[in-house]
């Protein structure tokens, strides 16, 4: 009997490191060959000061010459320094390492969510994560951290808590109960892209509203489901550490086990404390973005004309320090909890508490130093920019209409998504074609808009080019206890069930919304 021999290939896998070290060479090879190739493709901007149309010619850049290696080099620094997700990530730990040393965190989940079943805080973490996108990228840098000591103190693998967080705040993004960043800046480019087909037409900042608050609440019901029946399972058991057991019990212990009546009584009143504390300071925030009251509006851009854009415009205070204000918040609230309860010893006992919670992100620095470089390098090769060019002029040489129109564009942004994850950026080159094209099919200016957010949100937590995926997976390998870091590719993998239902949730329901003809707003249909 002949013995078969049977070649088995090793499992592959690149840390995620190595990996996106070899994907921006990969990028500046890629653009020599491009660019020898001419990869071009010309798009449409719009002028707003007079709706004049301008063409822009964008190439492939070539990087594999002397120009290109002698950019990547020097801005290597600046590239780091101004990654925006490594300067959010540090601020928002500030306030959240204070928290957890004075036992904030702790007390809050053991006294607030222990009582409540594993599916509802999963939903509740998915329409925060939801919601969260109407300040921008928030949601990353400070539910991830949280949504893993939320899980873990519930005897749940924290994995599974960084994996909903990511998925909330990405597949869900840009639909939220009222009016966000993301509007506030959709809305010139729409308008503009509306008023070549009619000269006067006008977009409110409204005009999502009620699809977005509709959406927001089916995606968390849908992202609940998947997680906790597909992305659970996948996931495999967590095995805890004889640490992270020890901190659970401390919080599930029965009370009447424990000697602490004395205990009990100064959470209670460190809670006291910190409900106290940030209420004023919630109110105080508040009364900084109210405008025309004594010492209020410090926080708005008084230069804008129109209260949201005061708020949530490219210059205004409030969205730019919204993380160092959630920072703060738990930073003060965390001291004042540690006052009541007191479990503040000294400042330095604090500090060395605060410090042992952030020990294990160096690995996350040396990983967001790569990551900003690949993301840096891609975006100066123009390569995603071309691609999305082409994908407005497939669309402008086709002629659909209705449902497959839509679908059409759908495509076009979930694949340019991939590549410019920005939905201005992506807006910019689309609204000129796809606004006009949609009026003329009886589709309104404002349902295209929402079209766009659909697929801006549908594919925007499977790219590495999402600038805040590192995060995502920078905490996974905080709390992976296998030997082998989880890779780029295993990180995709577990979101990629939330991609996929959630995306054909996403899709339709935007086709049920266009053929039964409901409002998206006040007084805004799909239709003209």
């Amino acid at each position: 009997m002949k013995t078969k021999k049977v070649m088995r290939l090793r499992k592959f896998s690149l840390h995620p490191i190595t990996a996106f070290i070899l994907m921006t060479l990969g990028v500046i090879v890629l653009s020599k060959i491009l660019s020898l190739l001419g990869f071009h493709a010309t798009y449409t901007r719009i002028r707003p000061e007079n709706l004049d149309l301008e063409s822009i010619f964008v190439s492939v850049k070539n990087l594999l010459n002397y120009d290109g290696i002698k950019y990547i080099i020097s801005n290597a620094a600046n590239n780091f320094a101004s990654f925006t997700p490594l300067i959010s990530l540090l601020i928002a730990l500030i306030g959240l390492s204070v928290a957890h040393a004075s036992g904030l965190i702790d007390t809050f989940i053991k006294r607030v969510t222990l009582n409540i079943s594993n599916k509802k805080i999963t939903f509740i973490l998915i329409l925060v994560a939801i919601f969260s996108s109407i300040i921008n990228d928030v949601g990353y840098v400070i539910l991830i951290p949280l949504a893993a000591l939320l899980f873990l103190a519930n005897g749940r693998s924290p994995l599974l808590g960084i994996i909903t967080a990511f998925s909330g705040v990405a597949f869900g993004y840009g639909t939220t109960l009222f009016v966000g960043s993301m509007e506030v800046n959709l809305i010139s480019l729409t308008t503009s892209g509306a008023r070549l087909i009619d000269p006067i037409f006008h977009v409110s900042l409204t005009s999502n509203l009620f699809i977005m608050i509709a959406f927001s609440i089916v995606m968390a019901l849908v992202g609940t489901i998947v997680i906790e029946n597909i992305v659970l399972k996948k996931l495999g058991k967590y095995r805890l550490s004889l640490e992270e057991t020890q901190e659970i019990e401390k919080l599930i212990v029965p009370a009447e086990e424990q000697q602490k009546i004395a205990l009990e009584i100064n959470e209670k009143r460190g809670l006291k404390y910190a409900y106290i504390v940030g209420i004023i300071i919630i109110f105080t925030f508040i009364y900084m973005i109210i405008p025309k009251l004594p010492g209020s509006g410090m926080l708005l851009d008084m230069n804008e004309e129109t209260y949201l854009r005061q708020l949530f415009g490219p210059n205004s205070y409030f969205q730019d320090g919204f993380t160092y204000m959630v920072s703060l918040f738990f930073l003060i609230t965390g001291i004042a909890y540690g006052l009541g309860a007191k479990t503040l010893k000294s400042d330095k006992k604090l500090i060395e508490s605060a410090s042992e919670y952030t020990k294990n992100i160096g690995s996350l620095i040396v990983l967001l130093f790569f990551a900003s470089q690949f993301i840096a390098v891609f975006q100066e090769s123009n390569i995603g920019t071309v691609i999305t060019a082409i994908g407005a002029n497939i669309i402008k040489d086709l002629s659909f209409s209705g449902i497959p129109l839509i679908l059409l564009v759908l495509l076009i942004i979930l694949i340019s998504n991939l590549f410019v994850t920005s939905p201005v950026s992506k807006w910019a080159i689309l609204s000129p074609v796809v606004v006009p094209l949609m009026m003329q099919s009886n589709i309104s200016p404002q349902f295209a808009q929402f079209i766009l957010r659909a697929g801006d949100s549908i594919t925007k937590g499977i790219t590495p080019l999402l600038a805040y995926f590192v995060i995502y997976l920078g905490y996974l390998n905080i709390y992976n206890k296998e030997k082998e870091p989880i890779t780029i590719r295993r990180a995709i993998s577990y979101v990629m069930p939330c991609c996929l239902i959630m995306g054909l949730t996403w899709i339709l329901l935007i086709i049920g919304w266009y053929l039964i003809g409901l409002p998206i707003g006040p007084g805004v249909f799909p239709t003209l």
